[in-house]
């Protein structure tokens, strides 16, 4: 009951700001719950489910710690938790006879097929969406989207020299579990500074489009086989 009336506070809210004309970060037009896919991950994401997201957090520090400052490694990390978790499931089923308690009764656990092909699908467009734009980028037509794509990979290539890959995908989850709680509980003052910055950011890459993109020479395009 308390979820379905804040999802509905949400949606007042967003009809609000829709009729006030307010503009959200990254062109954001539904609510930060609905836009991170509703439902029970972004319940974990924004900490509606304080538990789990707790749980997910300091699990994460744990095993970044253990191969980070301990120099553990995965496939022995993976195998010693199935033999911890093995061997306390089996005594525990075993003794619970001995000191008059019931078994433990595990349960049946399996994927859910709707949430796996959400997860392929998601992926997929994810995908198309990356070839897409390397397609565009490669294809020469534009200069902008080529020099974007190159100062972006760039600046991802520093970046990857400082940290190694499971630093950095520790780091993406921390942000992925901070960031959209701390922007939902200080949405306005974000989106504010967010447009300052958007607009003093347009000002200064048209500058950079007058004085120097303008002035390159223009590469004569491939025609396509069609239209010869």
């Amino acid at each position: 009951m308390n979820h379905n009336f804040s999802d509905t506070s949400e949606e007042m809210v967003h009809n609000e700001d829709a009729l006030e004309g307010k503009v959200h970060l990254f062109g954001r037009q539904k609510p930060v719950h609905t836009a991170l896919g509703g439902g029970k991950p972004a319940d974990v994401i924004l900490w509606r489910n304080k538990q789990i997201s707790a749980a997910l957090l300091a699990g994460s520090t744990v095993i970044w710690l253990l191969f980070e400052w301990i120099g553990y490694h995965l496939i022995p990390f993976l195998c010693h938790s199935l033999i911890l978790s093995l061997a306390t499931l089996f005594l525990w089923s075993n003794l619970s006879f001995f000191v008059n308690k019931s078994p433990y009764n595990f349960p049946e656990i399996a994927l859910p097929e709707d949430l796996c092909t959400s997860v392929a699908l998601l992926l997929r467009d994810r995908c198309n969406q990356a070839i897409c734009i390397f397609h565009d980028v490669a294809s020469g037509k534009d200069l902008k989207k080529f020099f974007s794509a190159i100062f972006t990979l760039w600046v991802l290539s520093i970046v990857g020299s400082w940290f190694d890959f499971l630093t950095i995908t520790y780091i993406i989850f921390v942000v992925l579990l901070t960031m959209p709680p701390l922007y939902e509980k200080h949405e306005d003052k974000v989106d504010s500074y967010a447009q300052k910055a958007k607009a003093k950011l347009k000002r200064q890459y048209s500058k950079l489009d007058e004085k120097v993109l303008q002035k390159l020479p223009k590469v004569p395009f491939i025609p396509d086989n069609k239209q010869q």
